[in-house]
């Protein structure tokens, strides 16, 4: 139950983040238009007169003043571009005083020729 109302809230959100929420609206907004344009006249006269955007609606209207507001709210981040002052000095690396070189030995080959235990432990299975 709490993971499908979580998801709910998810989708709304982004929704609500997108920009997706205008859209509906509009969709509403010329859904609404275009029936009341129907009932006076032609399908083609109704359906010019829906888009050509001579003729908004009051949802229309308050639509795009949403918009418009919106886009003047949003604020301007100003990214921090990391600056590192640069390196007086040259790196250098010194090996440690008791440094030695392990000899190389091929452990996989010599694991070929050791037979396995037997019996086979059971202390896990037990």
């Amino acid at each position: 139950m709490f993971v499908r109302v979580g998801k709910v809230c998810v989708a709304v959100a982004l929704v609500g983040v997108l920009g997706a929420h205008w859209a509906l609206l509009q969709t509403v907004a010329w859904t609404t238009m275009l029936a009341d344009n129907l009932q006076s006249g032609s399908f083609h006269d109704a359906v010019v007169k829906t888009f050509d955007g001579k003729h908004p609606c009051c949802l229309c209207r308050a639509i795009a003043a949403g918009k418009k507001s919106e886009k003047n709210n949003e604020f301007t981040t100003q990214t921090l571009k990391m600056e590192f002052p640069p390196a007086t000095q040259s790196l250098v690396l010194i090996a440690p005083f008791n440094f030695r070189l392990l000899p190389h030995a091929n452990f996989f080959a010599e694991s070929l020729f050791q037979k396995p235990p037997t019996p086979p432990p059971r202390g896990c299975f037990a």
